[in-house]
């Protein structure tokens, strides 16, 4: 089955910012630290989240390549996992910054349609 260009380039283009932001979370950068702190999660927890957004990631690419229930699996727990971190916000009453967990979850429901279709 062909994918369509647009629908491949969502998926693709989520994949790639999810797995950025989880090497951020690798490293640890500054913003990531900063974050976290501010919304209440425990710095031990950054590594864990950062290897959640890495498999989701990574699943994305793996849906796309040929294995599609891996890439919509992927996509359900990325969306899960972005839900959580807006409703963590929402929680903490953060909101200056929750336009990027908004986007990660929008990207992701945009490519969990895409890997459904």
């Amino acid at each position: 089955m062909s994918v369509p260009i647009v629908s491949l380039v969502t998926v693709v283009v989520t994949a790639a910012v999810t797995i950025a932001v989880a090497v951020a979370d690798f490293v640890p950068a500054q913003f990531v630290l900063a974050n976290s702190a501010e919304i209440g999660v425990p710095r031990s927890w950054i590594p864990v989240l950062g290897g959640l957004k890495l498999a989701g990631g990574l699943g994305l690419l793996i849906g796309v390549a040929g294995v599609p229930l891996v890439g919509v699996a992927a996509a359900v727990g990325l969306v899960a996992f972005f839900i959580g971190a807006v409703a963590t916000h929402v929680r903490t009453g953060v909101l200056h910054n929750i336009g990027f967990p908004a986007a990660y979850l929008l990207a992701s429901a945009a490519s969990l349609v895409v890997l459904l279709a």
